[in-house]
């Protein structure tokens, strides 16, 4: 087990010093603003979204190792998805890092998974679900920037 978290903690690192999808989005339809005032994690996220589909998702913005490796991830597995397809999976996300039960093995979270960890230290999962959260904003263009307090 050891072994694994080992490789959850590398790959999470990895996201964060390399993060995928980071930097502006030309040509994107849908925005949101997050910022967690409890560490001072914040991100802007951009979508392109045509005929329902996600076709690019990309961030900006700074914040610590799991803010930043949840967006990064986040957006890698947004890419090709309906909108609806997009909230089912910020569902199971989320109740990935919250539930103590955790979700069964045959969840569709794919490198996702790999932040199932956050769950056992509650200050942090604020952190890793600040990008889900704007994400959320982003489909439902509501405008109002998010705030995880």
């Amino acid at each position: 087990m050891s072994d694994l978290r080992d490789l959850y903690q590398e790959l999470i690192v990895d996201h964060y010093r390399r993060p995928h999808n980071f930097g502006p989005l030309a040509g994107a339809n849908r925005h949101a603003e997050g910022f967690n005032p409890l560490c001072g994690d914040h991100l802007s996220l951009s979508l392109k979204v045509v005929d329902g589909v996600i076709e690019e998702a990309r961030f900006e913005g700074a914040g610590c190792a799991i803010s930043t490796a949840s967006a990064s991830l986040m957006t890698d597995a947004l890419k090709g998805r309906t909108e609806a397809e997009a909230e089912a999976l910020f569902a199971v996300f989320h109740a990935l890092v919250t539930s103590e039960d955790g979700l069964p093995a045959d969840a569709p979270l794919g490198k996702l998974a790999v932040l199932a960890g956050v769950r056992e230290f509650p200050t942090r999962v604020k952190c890793a679900t600040l990008a889900w959260h704007t994400l959320l904003a982003a489909l439902h263009q509501d405008g109002q920037p998010v705030s995880t307090e």
